[in-house]
């Protein structure tokens, strides 16, 4: 789906891969550790790539799932959250609460996309990271996002191959979806603070804005 990186003369940079349609307002970077193009996931972010690139992000109480169809060669990566609390006295809980659906919207955009780039169900490789507990002023974000999402991969009949879950330090996530490899870094509580005021003001962002409606899966 994607165009191969392609080398120009000695010491330049290769093409960026081509990206695909919907994520054209997405900025690179080049990273010259990996020497690839890179692109960061935020909080209520996904990104689909059939390229070789990475995808990166930091986490705390939030979590990414990593997705790839290794036959089409083509994966991404989403970055959410769960607000706090349910719809106003609706009693709704599981996968059908207010607050489940920004998961089920996050987990369904991507995996759609996926599969409309020509990846197929049923060989989805699905890697899970994040979840921490760092919103020490809140309840534990991190664990009801944990929850929420083994809910909705046992739901869809989908299986995890690899996680890093839970715990306390924030991390940082680097996806190459060409290969599935994932490199994650346990980041230090010192700097614990700025990850927590960020997760903070995107649960606020998403107590003012109604997560859109409903979508299946292929």
């Amino acid at each position: 789906m994607g165009t191969l990186l392609q080398e120009f003369p000695s010491g330049d940079r290769p093409l960026r891969p081509r990206t695909l349609r919907g994520f054209e307002s997405m900025k690179y970077y080049w990273d010259s550790t990996h020497g690839k193009y890179a692109v960061r996931v935020h909080p209520g972010e996904y990104y689909v790539s059939a390229g070789d690139e990475v995808i990166t992000t930091v986490l705390g109480s939030c979590v990414s799932a990593c997705i790839r169809d290794p036959a089409a060669g083509i994966g991404g990566m989403n970055h959410f959250m769960l607000p706090e609390g349910t719809a106003s006295g609706s009693g709704e809980s599981g996968l059908l609460s207010a607050p489940a659906r920004y998961g089920s919207y996050a987990m369904e955009h991507m995996i759609n996309t996926i599969l409309a780039n020509g990846g197929r169900r049923q060989q989805l490789e699905i890697k899970l990271f994040g979840g921490a507990k760092v919103l020490r002023a809140m309840s534990d974000v991190g664990n009801r996002n944990i929850n929420f999402v083994y809910d909705y991969l046992s739901t869809e009949n989908l299986s995890v191959v690899s996680e890093d879950l839970g715990g306390l330090h924030p991390r940082k996530v680097l996806y190459f979806p060409a290969t599935g490899r994932v490199l994650v870094r346990k980041l230090p509580l010192s700097g614990e603070k700025n990850i927590s005021r960020r997760e903070l003001e995107y649960q606020r962002s998403l107590l003012q804005k109604p997560v859109s409606g409903e979508i299946d899966l292929f």
